[in-house]
């Protein structure tokens, strides 16, 4: 038998063979492990979420909705938005999907032809770069620089840019360096996008999980730039709802239109009970998202001291999401490592610690010679203190 071609270029998110590997451990040894590789909150979902969703199932909200997504939820999303975000969004600019995931997808094959070029950020999450190739397009890597904080260099992105190039995919805050976009590249961004009749895929799952008093900026806020502007967003890290499978794009109407016919043809609907949690979500107070926000800021203020403090580690301070990128170049020459795939599988043979390395975030340009580790924070202050003590460890006094 044979099968399409197309599923050679279907990548996967590789932190999972991470966890294939430890799985193979004994039962005593994998609880010893301290991981910093998925990047799942570690807090439960809301009550009053959970709440909601039991009370829709009890009452038999258990049926198909329209595909787009029901009316009070787009309605509670659009107000949602439209309050945290600098830009007027109503239910038509909506579409509820089963997972955020899922805009990926959908915005390539609704604004890409086979032979089309995406630029998307590099490092970065996997899955851009597996669904570009999947639907036919070329994958173009944009560099995020350590020197300019993990932003673009503007000169060089737009010499990425040919008469082939239909979208740019942007994800800040970054998966996996926790950078933010500053306005200057996002402004310079919009800029090149109007002037070649590009579409701007913007990830903002994280946008809610920023710190420093810093306020979110989205692309889409610029002047000229909502329409061509796809948001990608869900329920996942903010509400700790990653299990739940609820996202949402925001787009300009005649697009959440083709998104929803999409939907039709391919998953129906999202769960109606789902919806109905997600409602809760959104209009019920924030004290429990923003309790973890908080947390998640003190825990990268400890991670990014304690990574500082190790001899051949060194690790910008991310503004948002729940990962920390270091570079652990200097670590891989003292150690005789050839790079950060061996000094992951070092400190996980020497001290039982899993992080993620850069190799797992898109190839590594040629020009590029440091070496990255991503850590996900999303675990408990003292299991961090810990894994950091074991990695100085193993580090600087190798036996």
């Amino acid at each position: 038998m044979q099968y399409a071609d197309r599923m050679k270029q279907l990548g996967t998110e590789t932190a999972f063979q991470v966890l294939e590997r430890i799985s193979s451990f004994s039962p005593e040894r994998q609880r010893h492990i301290i991981s910093f590789a998925l990047g799942e909150p570690d807090f439960n979902t809301p009550e009053h979420i959970k709440r909601a969703a039991i009370a829709s199932i009890n009452n038999n909200r258990t049926h198909y909705t329209p595909s787009g997504g029901i009316m009070p939820l787009r309605e509670a999303i659009a107000e949602f938005v439209t309050q945290t975000k600098n830009i007027k969004v109503t239910p038509q600019h909506i579409c509820v999907l089963p997972a955020a995931k899922f805009v990926i997808a959908l915005a390539i094959t609704t604004c890409t032809n086979p032979g089309d070029e995406v630029l998307y950020p590099n490092p970065g999450y996997p899955i851009y770069e597996s669904m570009i190739r999947t639907f036919g397009c070329k994958a173009v890597p944009a560099p995020l620089l350590e020197k300019n904080q993990f932003n673009y260099d503007i000169d060089r992105l737009r010499d990425l840019i040919t008469t082939k190039t239909r979208m740019i995919v942007l994800n800040t805050p970054n998966n996996p360096t926790g950078s933010v976009l500053s306005d200057q590249n996002l402004e310079s961004i919009a800029e090149m996008a109007l002037e070649h009749d590009l579409w701007i895929l913007s990830d903002e799952i994280y946008s809610n999980i920023i710190f420093d008093g810093l306020r979110y900026r989205s692309i889409a806020e610029l002047p000229n730039m909502q329409e061509r502007t796809i948001i990608l967003d869900g329920f996942s890290k903010f509400f700790a709802m990653t299990g739940w499978r609820l996202g949402y794009s925001i787009t300009n109407p005649q697009m959440a239109t083709m998104f929803s016919r999409w939907a039709t043809n391919t998953i129906s609907c999202t769960a109606t009970f789902i919806q109905d949690a997600g409602i809760a979500a959104m209009k019920e107070p924030k004290n429990d998202s923003d309790a973890m926000v908080r947390e998640f800021q003190a825990r990268r203020d400890l991670i990014h001291k304690l990574l500082n403090e190790i001899d051949g580690i060194s690790a910008v301070k991310p503004r948002g999401a729940f990962y920390i990128f270091a570079n652990v170049t200097k670590a891989c020459e003292k150690l005789g490592l050839k790079d950060s795939l061996a000094f992951q599988d070092y400190i996980l043979d020497k001290c039982d610690v899993a992080v993620l390395s850069r190799t797992y975030f898109g190839a590594r340009p040629p020009d590029e010679k440091d070496h990255y580790i991503r850590f996900s924070y999303c675990i408990a202050r003292d299991q961090i203190i810990e894994g950091l003590a074991r990695i100085k460890q193993a580090v600087e006094n190798p036996r």
